[in-house]
């Protein structure tokens, strides 16, 4: 028996209205669309719950780790475990002890660290925020600050996302939709013009059989009449024709894939891991695709940690090591390191101290890595915060700490590698201006 939310369920795996919106107003896919020999690729993995970046990314300075251990009291890592690395005039940073793939491909400079990021209007100071200059609505909250890093919009509820406008800019008449998410809907990906496309890692893309071949042919010609019957509703007709255009253009999805050969790279298990595998194998039919431009969307979850953390985030940093260590592998097995940059985002940072329950609660600034051949890699970007509660970095009495990059620098150092004009990004990014330095050096 299947329910109607296992009906509605398989449906959306034809990626949501707006890739067929895409193929019917632009015609299926072509291998001859145009070509990629400029191919690039962005691919964001969002951490959602708010990561604890304080131990991910630990300062190994004698007064650095003094100061990160008074902060962090029993939060705090062992010196001995962190795996370390140099940054900025060879000041020490130690990475967390399971980010083995990260380290070295920091020492292979395809990996940057990017330090204390955070939603911003304009730059802030701590007297600002003490006298209640405009800050990001709704700081602390996991929903809105989930949808402000995907939206780069910090003032208002909801909107078009970062990724969406720079598609926008980018890619605005693909044969394919240009974004894709492999985690279900992303509101960085959508557009005013262009939208994303969702695929379920492991799927076919479009409608899954059921019972025998002939039942399901007979179910397959009754919904194309229905989808062809015209009932001079101009909305149900347009409806009709979307989801018309979704299905033919499934076909030709799945078509493309099937191209693609095997991968040797062997990706981790893990649901991040597929997701990522689901990524690599896209990129590998680009050609078959007639794609030249792509922002790809991946997520894990469990970053909420109010307690526990040293014992629930050790996993969490293995598997996002795991996956973006054999992401990077597979992008050389496929010849496009040059093309594609691979970043991390979560909501907000944790507090510095810990709660009651051996965990942080929610605060602001944290770290991110970006990593991929075209990064400026084995280095920092940004300032550290300085590690003591109530000091010039900690905007309350618990290691809350102060961004001093905003996520529009970050962002648009990214989309402007992947092709928008410095006037362009002012658009894609409104609150740019406000910044002195609209974008950083790490590309």
């Amino acid at each position: 028996m299947r329910t109607r939310r296992d009906f509605l369920k398989r449906f959306g795996t034809f990626g949501a209205a707006g890739a067929a919106a895409h193929l019917t107003r632009f015609g299926l896919m072509s291998a001859q669309a145009q070509s990629n020999s400029s191919y690039k690729a962005l691919v964001c993995i969002f951490m959602f719950g708010g990561n604890d970046a304080n131990n991910m990314i630990v300062p190994m300075s004698a007064t650095g780790y003094s100061g990160y251990q008074g902060v962090r009291g029993g939060l705090a890592l062992p010196q001995g475990v962190l795996l370390p690395v140099a940054a900025q005039n060879n000041t020490a940073y130690g990475l967390h002890p399971r980010l083995l793939n990260l380290r070295n491909l920091y020492g292979q400079g395809k990996v940057a660290m990017i330090f204390n990021v955070g939603t911003l209007v304009r730059p802030t100071t701590k007297q600002d925020y003490q006298s209640g200059m405009q800050l990001p609505r709704n700081l602390y909250s996991h929903s809105d600050q989930q949808s402000q890093w995907q939206t780069c919009n910090p003032t208002v509820s909801g909107g078009t996302g970062w990724g969406g406008r720079t598609n926008d800019v980018v890619a605005p008449n693909t044969p394919f939709a240009p974004g894709v998410s492999v985690s279900g809907n992303s509101a960085l990906l959508n557009g005013t013009i262009t939208t994303g496309v969702n695929i379920s890692p492991g799927s076919n893309f479009g409608l899954d059989s059921f019972g025998s071949r002939a039942a399901m042919d007979a179910r397959f010609a009754a919904l194309q009449q229905i989808l062809t019957f015209d009932t001079g509703v101009q909305l149900i007709g347009s409806a009709e024709g979307v989801l018309s255009g979704a299905i033919q253009s499934a076909q030709s999805i799945n078509q493309a894939l099937s191209s693609g050969t095997p991968l040797a790279t062997v990706f981790p298990g893990t649901g991040l891991g597929q997701q990522l595998a689901q990524v690599a194998k896209i990129i590998q039919v680009r050609s078959a695709l007639g794609m030249d431009r792509q922002i790809f969307f991946a997520s894990f979850g469990g970053f909420d940690t109010h307690s526990n953390l040293i014992q629930d985030q050790d996993p969490l940093m293995q598997q996002l090591d795991g996956a973006m260590g054999a992401f990077q592998t597979a992008l050389a097995e496929l010849g496009v390191e040059q093309n594609v940059v691979t970043f991390t985002e979560s909501e907000f940072n944790r507090t510095g101290n810990a709660s009651a329950t051996a965990g942080s609660d929610h605060a602001w600034g944290g770290h991110q890595f970006v990593m991929g051949a075209p990064v400026h890699g084995g280095e920092a970007y940004g300032t550290f915060p300085t590690m003591a509660l109530q000091g010039p970095s900690d905007v309350s009495d618990r290691g809350v700490w102060l961004p001093t990059t905003s996520l529009d620098q970050f962002a648009a150092t990214m989309a402007s590698w992947f092709g928008v004009s410095d006037a362009g990004l002012m658009t894609v990014f409104p609150n740019l201006p406000n910044f002195t330095t609209p974008k950083m050096a790490f590309l």
